[in-house]
């Protein structure tokens, strides 16, 4: 659906986007993250035909934005960091001219606008002036505008950014689904986000790339050990003397009780040890109240991945 091949776009004499290539298959949301200054948005804008590269190639459902931009453009929507909102029209008014701007045809002129005051919750603010609404609503208003129409390919820069908590988790779900069947690609500081919308994630830095591939594997990627939390009915001391008997872990004490211990237990991912364990702390007829492994958060990996990237620029 979106092939990205080689972009570079420089600034006098700094590389906002270098060498970028990466594509987005259909029922896929995709993750772009990058620090402020990784050139994210130079890269969305180039992408969406908004901006011309120095040179590379970005073809949108087979259509080359730069050489066939009308057709390309058919396929996309977009919502810019900074909503393209016009302040004194009625959030039906300008719904309604984005509609007819689409150029969306008369019999699905108003469902579609029904569609997408429902899926983004604006019926309450329709007769309002843009320019009354909170920073959520004017988001959510942006959104809607990039979902008329239907695009194949749906792009997305800080897509959250002014919403509570309630609607998050309504855009989050809209998302998803969305991209069970069209091509959704989000750009977002906040990394907690992207972890729970997208299949893949993709992490640039000073424009350039760094990895690619989804949430669970980045972490693996990130460092080579995994670690287990595990609380066992028994003294520490036994717990740890168990735990020598299990080759390739690191036990270390992280809280200590009368009759319970609670440890951290580190390994590499090439041996995962927890059947080993589990049955050893069984065989002794000791209960684990806790065990558990630990996941990485994105913003863990986003920063150790993002570090070494510096250090090999060194």
């Amino acid at each position: 659906m979106v092939e990205v091949k080689n972009i570079n776009k420089k600034y006098a004499d700094n590389y906002a986007v270098k060498d970028l290539s990466f594509s987005v298959e259909k029922g896929c949301v995709y993750g772009f993250l990058g620090a402020n200054g990784a050139g994210k948005t130079t890269t969305l804008n180039i992408i969406t035909g908004c901006l011309g590269p120095d040179s590379g190639e970005v073809k949108i459902c087979g259509k080359d934005i730069f050489e066939n931009a009308l057709e390309a453009k058919k396929h996309v929507g977009y919502l810019p960091e900074q909503p393209p909102l016009y302040p004194d029209m009625t959030v039906l008014e300008y719904l309604s001219f984005v509609a007819k701007a689409k150029a969306i045809k008369k019999d699905a002129f108003d469902p579609q606008l029904r569609s997408v005051i429902e899926k983004t919750s604006l019926k309450q603010v329709l007769h309002r002036l843009i320019k009354n609404l909170s920073k959520g609503f004017k988001q959510r208003v942006g959104l809607a505008a990039a979902l008329l129409g239907e695009p194949d390919v749906l792009i997305l820069d800080e897509p959250t950014v002014g919403l509570d908590p309630a609607q998050l988790i309504e855009i989050r779900e809209l998302l998803k689904d969305y991209g069970k069947n069209h091509t959704v690609i989000i750009s977002s500081h906040i990394l907690s986000e992207i972890a729970l919308i997208c299949d893949r994630v993709l992490i640039i830095s000073k424009g350039r790339f760094v990895v690619e591939d989804t949430p669970a594997a980045l972490s693996e990627k990130a460092s080579g050990k995994s670690i287990i939390k595990l609380c066992a009915k028994c003294p520490s001391d036994l717990a740890l003397q168990l735990l020598k008997a299990v080759d390739g872990i690191n036990a270390s004490l992280v809280r200590n009780e009368e009759d319970s211990a609670e440890l951290e237990i580190s390994y590499s991912r090439r041996k995962d040890p927890r059947e080993e364990i589990f049955f050893l702390f069984a065989d002794k007829r000791i209960a684990l109240t806790h065990f558990e492994q630990k996941q990485r958060s994105l913003e863990q990996v986003f920063l150790e991945l993002t570090d070494q990237q510096k250090e090999k620029k060194h």
